[in-house]
């Protein structure tokens, strides 16, 4: 018997016109873009269709996006094909997409995920203006290899790997100088290739702390309800279970690494043999190439590929 995942993409997804097919073609999508564009102070709906593309890669701006349209696909799927019969054994999101999940677990509200990753994103950016930053990918190297790269790095700033992606794909967040360093030194220990990321910030690093600070006031008074649906921890790779022990990760989460290698492979290792990546893009698909090419991911980001699941 398939046991079933939902994937959720993060930030660097999301890209001018996403979602417009579906809000033209589902009654059920508009509402909910329409009703998430009255919950921040830009219009939601202008942008992800028509942008322009460098407003929509600001993190404030794209992190609310991304979750609204992938929140949406989701919602068209469950309620207007197939997947209606398909109840996922556990969900996961990619940093920013762990909100999703979320939702889909019922643990928050729609309204209330909208804005709480908008506060999100806008104390991230603050936090990058505050204390320059960036990331870097490295390709070809694993985990001991980079924890000797981050060692020696750090005697140049702030560095650390802040996102791991597969096996061999993992993300440095820091300063500039330290990342320099520790792309020098990947490069020397042999490293396949490195690519500095556009963001506006050290995501997933100390240099988050005053966003993590922010987030944690946005949470305090937020209702969170027990997940319906299993869902797996970026920090952790394991799954959340009570209110508090969420409130708790999602900030933390800002300022420690992303396990998502290690939570595909719990997820797989708990028998889940297939993925849906519900929302924008397909990096996640990418990914699972990386992690188990024999566990199919559909991706589920056009209204093609809606109705290609049929009702």
């Amino acid at each position: 018997m398939d046991k079933i995942a939902f994937l959720f993409p993060g930030q660097g997804a999301q890209f001018v016109g996403m979602g417009k097919d579906l809000y033209d073609s589902y009654p059920r999508a508009r509402d909910l873009f329409n009703r998430a564009s009255d919950h921040v102070d830009f219009d939601l709906v202008a942008l992800c269709f028509s942008g322009p593309e460098e407003k929509l890669a600001e993190t404030q701006y794209s992190q609310p996006a991304i979750l609204v349209t992938s929140i949406a696909f989701l919602e068209v799927a469950r309620n207007e094909t197939r997947l209606a019969a398909v109840k996922p054994v556990a969900a996961a999101g990619l940093s920013l997409g762990e909100y999703a999940a979320l939702v889909l677990a019922g643990s928050l509200r729609f309204e209330d995920a909208v804005q709480l990753v908008y506060r999100r994103g806008r104390a991230m950016a603050a936090a990058g203006m505050k204390r320059k930053g960036s990331m870097l990918s490295v390709i070809g190297l694993g985990e001991k290899q980079i924890a000797e790269v981050v060692a020696k790095a750090s005697a140049a700033g702030v560095v650390t790997a802040a996102n791991f992606n597969t096996a061999e794909q993992i993300v440095l967040s820091g300063e500039p100088k330290a990342l320099a360093e520790a792309e020098r030194i990947a490069k020397k220990m042999g490293a396949r290739g490195t690519m500095e990321l556009k963001v506006s910030g050290a995501f997933h690093s100390e240099l988050m702390k005053p966003a993590a600070d922010e987030l944690a006031t946005a949470l305090a008074d937020l209702e969170i309800s027990r997940p319906q649906t299993p869902v797996v921890s970026n920090v952790t790779a394991d799954y959340l279970c009570h209110p508090d022990q969420i409130r708790d990760l999602l900030i933390r989460q800002l300022t420690h690494p992303v396990l998502w290698n290690q939570s595909m492979q719990k997820l797989i290792a708990d028998g889940v043999n297939g993925f849906y990546e519900i929302g924008p893009g397909r990096v996640l698909a990418g990914l699972m190439k990386r992690i188990d090419r024999k566990v199919p991911v559909t991706c589920l980001g056009t209204v093609e590929a809606l109705k290609a699941l049929g009702e």
